[in-house]
């Protein structure tokens, strides 16, 4: 075993490797760009999108849904595969499935091709390469520096709407919908395997940087490590797997909620659908730096307290979001949406820091794979906040209804602890 004294520079760039990587995947964030457009008759009946057609909410809101849940469920194949052959190998494939299924997208120009391109090939890319670089990560640091280096690796994925947005809609205003699909198609297929390149596992009996006064970690609550790396079925057969998961869906469906909706919440509140971009790209940076400062105090509060005082506010945000709206006040929804940006972009750091706290880092890839699946559950919240939009007008009890689940999952989290036979060192 050879513990060292201070993290190596190779663990940094496989962190902001991991970023990179992730802040192509992310693609995902943007989607209200496209949504708002595709749903829009007029604007499908320009010159530059000739052969596209124009789609219902319900309609605009399935592939994003559907890529979420192809995401979720090849997060388990994923990590397995980063488990046994490595992260460059996973990310590699992953850049390969989400270049080709967003050029397949914009070639068929349909709702076909929308399911087929983003919401298959994208999730099977994302799901894929979104195994890779985390737990690559996580196998360099101690469990006190684990919530910050999963909030910067993830950090990519939600800062990915910070760019994507405005470049999507710069590309679809001034060439059409399908050149957006082709653009960023190639341009991700060439960047993320460049970046998988860099993606390694520490070698073999090391062991990372311990934490400066570690008793002092233990009085204040912060994580420590397991003694023990378990196997995906020790951890199947445990309940706090099953809470996590749960956990994993409460929080992740109202920051889909917005995400999903950006775009389409801005116009309500302030004219034109120019608008609509901005709080999709200001949602991206709060949901990276959610990532990034959630991980951050969940190191030094615990992971449970964090995630209960992200929910809280959250709840809180979601109630008010309606009345905003109503009164077309864009301060108070910029405010109120960065708050769910901030809580969702946070449970993204907080996973899987949880599951190498409960279970150990060795098997991460795979066990994180399978506690990612209430990730892709949380994808529900989009399909029906569109059929409740379609039959009521709005979307206000929908979000009255993530304000519910948000309260549920502060009382969840409360009680989920460690395994009680997970010894800690």
């Amino acid at each position: 075993m050879n513990t060292v004294s201070k993290t190596p520079a190779k663990a940094w760039r496989v962190v902001f490797a991991g970023t990179t990587i992730n802040l192509c995947l992310g693609v995902l964030y943007a989607w209200s760009v496209w949504k708002v457009r595709i749903v829009d008759p007029k604007f499908i009946e320009l010159p530059i999108n000739q052969g596209w057609e124009v789609l219902k909410h319900a309609q605009a809101s399935s592939p994003v849904t559907l890529c979420m849940l192809v995401f979720a469920l090849l997060m388990i194949p994923g990590g397995k595969i980063q488990d046994k052959y490595g992260p460059t190998i996973a990310a590699s494939i992953g850049g390969i499935a989400i270049g080709l299924g967003l050029i397949i997208a914009g070639m068929m120009k349909s709702y076909t091709g929308l399911i087929i391109g983003y919401g298959i090939g994208g999730g099977i890319g994302m799901g894929i390469g979104y195994a890779a670089p985390t737990p690559a990560a996580l196998k360099w640091f101690g469990p006190h520096k684990r919530g910050l280096v999963a909030g910067l690796v993830v950090a990519g994925y939600g800062g990915a709407a910070l760019y994507v947005s405005p470049l999507a809609k710069w590309i679809i205003d001034g060439w059409g919908l399908s050149a957006s699909f082709y653009v960023l198609g190639i341009a991700y297929l060439i960047v993320i395997c460049a970046a998988a390149q860099v993606l390694a596992w520490p070698p073999e009996g090391y062991v990372p940087e311990p934490a400066p006064v570690k008793s002092e970690q233990d009085k204040s609550g912060a994580p420590v490590a397991t003694q023990n790396d378990w196997t995906a079925g020790e951890m199947t057969k445990t309940w706090q797997f099953y809470a996590l998961v749960a956990m994993f869906i409460l929080s992740t469906q109202s920051g889909i909620l917005i995400i999903t909706n950006a775009a389409g919440l801005l116009n309500k509140a302030a004219t034109g659908l120019v608008a609509g971009w901005i709080l999709a790209s200001y949602g991206g940076l709060v949901n990276a730096a959610g990532r990034v400062g959630t991980g951050k105090y969940s190191d030094i509060l615990g992971r449970d307290k964090a995630y209960m005082l992200n929910c809280g506010v959250s709840a809180l945000a979601m109630l008010l979001i309606p009345y905003a709206i109503s009164t077309k006040s864009v301060f108070l929804l910029f405010l109120l949406a960065g708050v769910g940006y901030w809580q969702y972009g946070g449970g993204l750091a907080l996973m899987p820091s949880y599951t190498a706290d409960f279970y150990g880092p060795k098997n991460l890839g795979f066990n994180y794979g399978l506690v990612f699946l209430g990730w892709g559950f949380g994808a529900f919240m989009p399909r029906l906040a569109g059929t409740i939009r379609d039959a009521t007008g709005s979307f206000n009890m929908a979000f009255y209804l993530s304000a519910a689940l948000l309260m549920v999952a502060i009382v969840l989290a409360f009680i989920t602890k460690r395994p009680a036979y997970a010894r800690v060192k």
